[in-house]
């Protein structure tokens, strides 16, 4: 990557100087930890996210120097979000599609592809390496599961993160343990730590202790966390989109010990609010919303109230706010992510919050290989899309302002809110290195 073609005269290569009057186009950084394999190309569609993002908040020259530098020295961890996505092969699955391939294939194609095809496409993985190296994280808590519980619909995520884990070994690996993201960072690489959508059961209602028993396998497999609920009811719990909010069932409990016993992370980000704070109040390790907001900031179902983030809190564990517009309310845009941070800061303390985006970075190739594929029948809503209406209206800028390679501006974004270096680092990755080895403790 260090031979990459400079797109527009512009390429971080870490922290140097800014001139008064700033844009992207005129910014060279030095790389991460001054190494040419960090060197990374500012393609148009990162200039743009970041342009937004850095006319929205406005820093002062010193802010942003400050913010630049300490985010290169810091440990990043996105509490909960995607690895890049690489564009599909538009004429293969134009040609299943003609081929007569069922809707599930064809669903099952287009996540492996955007997934992992990088490992056997140039230009795929350059654009994969290059938004890496642009967001200057190191960790990613990675969805590696299909939304809901069966183990089958569980395992195709896991095996695309695995393969791509086990064929790109020296740029980013498969993180087990804290101590191998940590590692990753000294050595300017990459992680995944992966996490679950829905706790893997077999369903079969035996009894009790023979639905919890792939837990411990499926922690045996690498995964470090899981979703209680998404969004419905399932017999753990009721999922955020439930009106009724009946909370935590008898099984969910012993869902919630046995998570605690094996050393996975119980993650209520989709949960209903009397879920989460009944989880909370049963974990006995740190327990988190990975991905959320704050509903004293801006009511929505994907929020938490305060008495849910207090009893997460009192776990020792984190919220993470999330980079979704609609959630997020207001402007939606990073200026509101600050508002979310900054109140969980205040109210709650700066061990319990983090940063889960919730978002990827998409090949700028996306676009261009959709075009190729044929229009197909539309499908039904989802079961887990269980989303209420309402009236917020998703603007582009926005969605730019919070972009996956806009990572250096949210702790740009942190500096203007007067917070110290370490108040920070906790946020950018501390906080869910504790966690994490709570969980394994």
């Amino acid at each position: 990557m260090a031979g990459l073609t400079v797109a527009g005269g512009s390429i971080f290569q870490g922290h140097a100087a800014v001139p008064e009057n700033y844009n992207s186009s005129d910014l060279e950084f030095l790389s991460p930890l001054t190494s040419p394999r960090q060197l990374f190309q500012m393609n148009d569609q990162i200039k743009a996210d970041y342009d937004v993002a850095l006319q929205i908040l406005k820093p002062t020259k010193k802010q942003l120097e400050r913010g630049l530098k300490l985010h290169q020295e810091s440990l990043v961890i996105d509490a909960y979000g995607f690895m890049p996505r690489a564009a599909v092969d538009g004429p293969a699955i134009a040609a299943a599609i003609n081929n007569q391939a069922s809707p599930l294939e064809i669903q099952d194609m287009q996540e492996d592809m955007s997934m992992s095809r990088f490992v056997v496409n140039e230009r795929e993985q350059a654009e994969f390496q290059n938004a890496w190296k642009a967001a200057g994280v190191t960790c990613v808590i990675q969805n590696a599961g299909e939304e809901g519980n069966e183990v089958k619909r569980l395992l195709k995520r896991l095996a695309h993160f695995t393969y791509t884990t086990d064929m790109l070994r020296g740029f980013i690996n498969k993180a087990v343990t804290p101590d191998d993201i940590i590692l990753a960072k000294k050595r300017n690489t990459h992680a995944l730590y992966l996490s679950g959508n829905g706790v893997p059961l077999p369903q079969e209602w035996v009894s009790v202790e023979e639905e919890l028993r792939y837990i411990r396998m499926f922690y045996q497999l690498g995964i470090r966390m899981m979703h209680l609920t998404y969004n419905r009811r399932n017999m753990i719990g009721d999922g955020c989109g439930e009106p009724a909010d009946a909370g935590l069932s008898d099984f969910g409990r012993t869902v919630v010990k046995e998570m605690n016993r094996v050393g996975v992370i119980v993650d209520i980000a989709h949960s209903g609010w009397r879920t989460s704070q009944e989880a909370a109040q049963l974990s006995q390790r740190p327990m988190v919303a990975s991905h959320s907001t704050v509903a004293s900031v801006h009511k929505h179902i994907r929020s938490k109230p305060d008495n849910v983030i207090r009893a997460i809190a009192n776990t020792g564990g984190y919220i993470g706010i999330c980079c979704i517009p609609r959630f997020l309310g207001a402007t939606g845009d990073i200026a509101t992510m600050m508002k979310h941070i900054d109140y969980v800061v205040k109210k709650f303390g700066s061990d319990h919050v983090a940063i889960g985006t919730d978002v990827a970075y998409t090949s700028r190739f996306a676009a261009a290989e959709n075009k190729k594929v044929p229009a197909y029948r539309k499908d039904r809503i989802r079961w887990e899309a269980l989303w209420p209406d309402d009236d917020f209206e998703e603007k582009t800028a926005m969605v730019q302002s919070m972009a996956w390679t806009n990572w250096p501006l949210f702790t740009v974004g942190m500096v203007q809110l007067g917070y110290s270096d370490d108040l920070i680092q906790k946020i950018l990755g501390g906080n869910a290195l504790r966690v994490f080895k709570a969980a394994l403790t």
